[in-house]
Parts: C-alpha cells; sequence; structure tokens
C-alpha cells in the first residue's frame, strides 16, 4: 500500500514533463493519491492534457492564480469533485524575462509586482481558499531556491521573491498549526526546467553546482517528487514551517572550491 494511499492531492504549476511538478505528479500516483492538476493558461493545455492522462488525472484545471475569482471557481471545482483535499502542491513562479537578465537593481516596478503576485501571494491565496476543504493533518508545499538566502547571479527578483515565499511558509505554518494543518516548503537544487531557461548564466551554474556539491551530482525532479511525498505524507506529521533542502548539500558549503582547484592547489 503507497504512503499516500486515499489522499486527494492538488497540484498547481505543472507546465511540461520537465517540471519538478511532473516529478511530483508521478511519485503522488505511485504512492497512491488522488490526483488534480491545475495549469497556468490555454497554451499550456497541449503539454499538460497528455500528462494528465498518463496518471489517470480526471481532474484537470486551468486557473489563473492572478485573479481571485479564477481561485475561487477552481475551489468550488475541486470541492464537487473531490470533497476534501489532503495536500496542496504550489510550484508556481514567474519573473519577467527583462528582470533576469539585467542587474538586480535595473528590477521594474512593475516586474517586481509581478514576481510578487505570481510567486508569492499566490500560496497565501491559493492556502486561504482551499482552507475549508483541507482536512485535518493535510500538507501544504511550495518550491523555493537558494538564490532566496545568498545571492545567485542572474536570479534577481526571484530570489527576493523566493525569501518572500519561505516567510509566507513560516507564517502560513504558525496561522494554521492550530487547524492540524502543515505547510513547507521544497528547495531544490538547479533542475533544467523551463523556469530554468529563463536565468541567465543557469548552463553555467547547473555545471557548477555539480563540482561543488558535496554529492558531485546534480538533482533530478524524481528526487524532489520522492521528498514531496515525505512532506505529504503523515511520516513528516509534525515537520511545519521548515524549509527541506534536495541540493546534494550544495547548501552547507561555505567557500567554494571545486576537485580541478583542489588537484592543482
Amino acid at each position: 500500500m503507497g504512503l499516500l494511499e486515499g489522499k486527494n492531492a492538488l497540484i498547481f504549476g505543472l507546465a511540461n514533463d520537465k517540471s519538478i511538478a511532473w516529478g511530483i505528479t508521478q511519485a503522488f500516483k505511485r504512492e497512491g493519491a488522488n490526483i488534480g492538476i491545475s495549469y497556468a493558461g490555454e497554451m499550456l493545455e497541449k503539454r499538460v492534457k497528455p500528462l494528465a492522462e498518463q496518471v489517470q488525472c480526471k481532474w484537470l484545471e486551468e486557473c489563473d492564480i492572478t485573479k481571485d475569482d479564477q481561485i475561487a471557481a477552481t475551489v468550488e471545482k475541486a470541492a464537487k469533485h473531490f470533497g476534501k483535499i489532503d495536500i496542496l502542491v504550489h510550484s508556481i513562479a514567474y519573473a519577467g524575462r527583462d528582470e533576469l537578465s539585467r542587474p538586480f537593481a535595473e528590477t521594474s516596478r512593475e516586474g517586481f509586482k509581478t514576481a510578487m503576485e505570481i510567486s508569492v501571494f499566490s500560496l497565501v491565496a491559493l492556502t486561504n481558499a482551499f482552507l475549508p476543504l483541507l482536512n485535518p493533518g493535510a500538507s501544504i508545499m511550495s518550491m523555493t531556491y537558494y538564490g532566496s538566502v545568498k545571492v545567485a547571479p542572474h536570479y534577481n527578483v526571484m530570489g527576493v521573491a523566493k525569501a518572500a515565499l519561505e516567510s509566507s511558509t513560516r507564517y502560513l505554518a504558525y496561522d494554521l498549526g492550530p487547524k492540524n494543518i502543515r505547510v513547507n516548503a521544497i528547495s531544490a537544487g538547479p533542475i533544467r526546467t523551463l523556469a530554468a531557461a529563463g536565468v541567465g548564466g543557469f548552463r553555467d551554474m547547473y555545471k557548477h553546482f555539480a563540482d561543488i556539491a558535496p554529492m558531485r551530482e546534480n538533482v533530478t525532479i524524481e528526487d524532489v517528487g520522492n521528498s514531496a511525498v515525505f512532506l505529504a505524507s503523515d511520516l513528516s506529521a509534525h515537520i511545519t514551517g521548515e524549509v527541506l533542502y534536495v541540493d546534494s548539500g550544495f547548501n552547507i558549503i561555505g567557500v567554494q572550491i571545486s576537485e580541478n582547484d583542489e588537484k592543482n592547489g
């Protein structure tokens, strides 16, 4: 019997088969969860529909998380289909390409607001909207990145947004704890996703990561999926407000010296 047998899981932010959300969806399916998938816009539907079919997902809904009425409508549809929800996954982030290629000091007011609204406030909005449907023992999780606490060149306004996302995780965990609902975040190492493609210098960062991380390996969407299963399951019953690093240990390194530097030293 799977770790998530009989649990209803909603996953927001699936874009394609390279998405972290896809790694999570597959892992949840493997562990017996009933899955619902929400995607961002019509353009993504043709990519997402076949993936939903692969995991026998019967609830597939478009939702623009910048519009409260669309969120409310999605909650209503979920209530009709599932009744109650046990797991809510937020895998949503966006910043304009310009904001990720020029210096952070040149971030535009509009670009800052957009990044914060889509990448951060959406977690708060979804949590609040779905609260009446969440069972005691429910688990909410979002996806973050180390650029929230240390500078990752070119990550810019997304780093600031992820810092706000991690802080929101703690405040939501405090609010929802008395209802026995947990809120956590997964901080994954760099993965070649659609979102990563917009970050300048990502390819170099991806290679550098594997040279520096203690385990000398990049992480995969499957790694994140397995960690999400843990946070979604009763195995993590008293873990809340945490950021779980799934990054081959990269975040513990202070002074960065690659193996080649050591040999040459």
